[in-house]
């Protein structure tokens, strides 16, 4: 039944798509993100669903004239920059055959990436998008938050598979989501809908401590004190954040608190010496080489070559020296201008000089996205999740915003402010 279900919405949702591309876009986002096709038990699990769905979208593309240029934002043309690097440097990958499969994943997430940005337009689109995305990842924190809870945290919460198949990883994506979730919330009227809302964001956190992510919790540590510092009301904000965390914590098994505090001695743990010593190898190995690495450079030959400790393999688990070793630090200088041209695009937003009330959510959208970009900052400094769908997802989910919000009004007000960051927060933390 799981599998009629899953290829069956891919089937009517490609054929629709096909007329109406945004509709591709949207189901792409939800399959990309939510893999509805691993959830099932027979021949769905094996059905190319990905590939219908972005053949689709792109055929719709090409039909229909109301499509838009996706390169006319700043964020927009890093990514086009940082993609043109990666294919530029996979002939010099140290094993190009092994660095295949990541550069042709990569590839169909960007350009996807990039037809979402022109077929998506209306402030209907927008509003869907983030639900799909919020919808599709809030799923499994839901679930995992279930589980979390009815064992007592004893057992690991771990991800539906792809990027997100480790518990790292996941809780990263779980953490990200919770201000997309508190927009949705903001957004909604039906008083049911609302505890709906606020019982997903409880239960998704529940699900990221449940993952026993060290990360995740620097990175959730991370939103909420950027969040206190913004709130108009830091006492009562304050106060609501330490009785949720140290409920949250409180339930914790000790096995999990033991695991976190091994935070502060790093040096004695093996997990995080086998990251540093990636770390090193990937910092090396851009200083001599210029175009990295590639992809397949997790290998006791490169190692032997590049680490301190040759013996001691490991994932870089940071998508900064992931992106490092493998793409050199020109590689790095394209990835970290998408997101420093992705976050101050979101304060242009927020600072967006006007009276309308109706861009009003595009205001608390772009903050609710600064905060997830907080999230992704610090948790991504210690997971491998360079290329993972949902920091993309968030990027299209401003630009569209800075277009909608500004078109036909000039923008020639950008820089100035009409709504303070504390005014904006009364809403956000109401």
């Amino acid at each position: 039944m799981r599998d009629l279900l899953v290829v069956g919405i891919v089937l009517f949702g490609s054929l629709y798509a096909l007329r109406q591309p945004w509709v591709g876009a949207i189901l792409w986002a939800w399959v990309s993100l939510m893999n509805p096709h691993n959830l099932a038990f027979g021949f769905a699990q094996s059905f190319p669903v990905a590939a219908i769905v972005a053949v689709a979208t792109m055929i719709g593309v090409a039909i229909t004239k109301d499509r838009q240029n996706p390169f006319d934002q700043p964020p927009v043309i890093w990514l086009a920059l940082f993609l043109g690097w990666m294919c530029f440097t996979y002939p010099f990958s140290y094993n190009v055959e092994g660095s295949t499969d990541m550069l042709t994943k990569i590839v169909k997430i960007d350009l996807m990436t990039l037809v979402t940005l022109m077929v998506l337009k209306t402030r209907r689109h927008i509003e869907i998008f983030v639900w799909v995305v919020a919808g599709s990842l809030a799923f499994y924190g839901v679930k995992g938050g279930i589980f979390t809870i009815i064992n007592g945290g004893n057992y690991r919460v771990w991800g539906p598979g792809g990027f997100i198949g480790g518990n790292n990883e996941l809780a990263l994506a779980l953490i990200m989501i919770i201000p997309l979730i508190r927009f949705a919330q903001l957004q909604v009227t039906k008083t049911w809908m609302r505890h709906a809302c606020s019982a997903a964001m409880l239960l998704t956190a529940a699900a990221a401590l449940g993952s026993h992510s060290r990360g995740a919790l620097l990175g959730i540590a991370a939103m909420a004190v950027y969040l206190w510092l913004k709130s108009p009301k830091k006492l009562g904000f304050g106060i609501g954040i330490v009785i949720v965390g140290v409920g949250l914590v409180i339930f914790m098994p000790d096995e999990w608190s033991a695991r976190m505090n091994s935070i502060q001695d790093y040096e004695q743990d093996a997990s995080s010496m086998g990251r540093i010593n990636a770390w090193w190898a990937a910092f090396n190995i851009a200083k001599a080489h210029i175009t990295g690495a590639g992809f397949d450079m997790y290998t006791y030959d490169i190692f032997a070559r590049f680490a301190p400790n040759p013996l001691d393999l490991h994932a870089a688990h940071s998508i900064y020296f992931q992106v490092l070793g493998e793409q050199g630090f020109i590689g790095l200088f394209l990835f970290l201008g998408i997101w420093l041209s992705a976050w101050r695009m979101a304060g242009s937003i927020i600072r967006y000089k006007t009276n309308d009330p109706d861009r009003a959510w595009c205001k608390v959208l772009a903050a609710m996205c600064q905060v997830s970009l907080i999230g992704y900052a610090v948790g991504g400094a210690f997971l491998s999740l360079a290329y993972f769908d949902l920091p993309y997802d968030i990027l299209v989910i401003i630009v569209l915003l800075k277009k909608w919000m500004f078109a036909g009004s000039g923008a020639a007000t950008v820089g100035e402010k009409d709504v303070s960051i504390t005014q904006l927060s009364r809403k956000v933390s109401a």
